[in-house]
């Protein structure tokens, strides 16, 4: 089973936004944890987006997804979410969602099975 479960993907043009959704699989709960997005844009590795702690109140982001994109946490549902705003081409990839032990954490537990982005020029 899977144990966190991304949605919002899809196609949007330049300079559109999108809203992704990760939430934790049936009978599984993440409050402890970090949680965070990473991506994988075609023909290269997967890199680091952004990350918010436990309570929601800390996050850490990628210089290049720096004042467009924030990440946030509802820990009623158990879910976070990543508001994707001023999207331009070099957004496209596949978008991951991770649980993993920190901010600081380079070795997430748990990935989801990725959401696609694409964004036309």
């Amino acid at each position: 089973q899977v144990p966190v479960v991304e949605s919002g993907g899809g196609l949007v043009q330049t300079g559109g936004s999108l809203r992704l959704s990760c939430a934790a699989s049936e009978r599984t709960s993440f409050g402890n944890y970090a949680m965070g997005w990473y991506r994988q844009p075609p023909g290269k590795e997967r890199e680091f987006v952004a990350v918010i702690n436990w309570s929601g109140v800390n996050a850490r982001y990628a210089d290049s997804v720096k004042g467009r994109f924030t990440i946030s946490r509802d820990r009623t549902k158990d879910a976070i979410y990543l508001q994707m705003d001023s999207m331009t081409p070099e957004d496209t990839a596949v978008y991951y969602c991770a649980v993993q032990d920190g901010l600081g954490s380079q070795s997430p537990r748990y990935w989801g099975q990725g959401t696609q982005v694409t964004v036309s020029s």
